[in-house]
């Protein structure tokens, strides 16, 4: 007898907390999305982040939406400003399947590192539930400006990662 309250017992605390957890997740809006990225200074002007790249506070971001079909805008945030280690995060609310959704530089506030990277000059981000992506948080890459000049230090960085094809970056100086 004791034996069969304790499993009704526990059963039951299974049964409460599970309608307990349908209730909570269900108060969440699936339709929200948190946009979170990063905004880096490329010190070695090779388009990816380095050890020695530095953080870009005060740096500009946007997202922009556009339909896939007709390339008209769907969503546009404000211009968000990174904060002092050079994050930023953008809220969006709506669903944006049919589009395609882009984090992109707008402003740099360092004049010695304000040249867009090419390869990463926005960042895709899908902002819809109906993808099986769970949760409201969407990571977009890290965006970069490039330095005018390379470090001194870039040459044994680079190296380092295996990385020779130096010339063209770094100038005949360096290599």
């Amino acid at each position: 007898m004791a034996k069969a309250s304790l499993i009704i017992l526990v059963s039951l605390a299974i049964c409460i907390s599970s309608s307990l957890s349908l209730v909570y997740g269900a108060a969440s809006d699936p339709n929200k999305f948190s946009v979170i990225g990063h905004v880096y200074c490329d010190t070695c002007r090779v388009e990816f982040e380095t050890s020695i790249s530095e953080p870009l506070p005060g740096a500009v971001v946007k997202l922009e939406c556009k339909n896939r079909t007709d390339e008209k805008n769907t969503f546009q945030s404000p211009e968000i400003t990174s904060d002092n280690v050079g994050d930023y995060k953008i809220e969006v609310t709506g669903d944006y399947e049919d589009s395609d959704c882009d984090v992109t530089l707008v402003k740099s506030p360092r004049a010695d590192c304000n040249d867009p990277t090419e390869a990463w000059r926005k960042a895709r981000v899908v902002l819809t539930a109906l993808d099986g992506i769970t949760g409201q948080i969407r990571f977009a890459n890290n965006l970069g400006f490039k330095k005018k000049d390379a470090l001194p230090g870039c040459k044994k960085v680079l190296t380092d990662m295996g990385y020779f094809e130096l010339k063209d970056e770094l100038g005949s100086e360096f290599v």
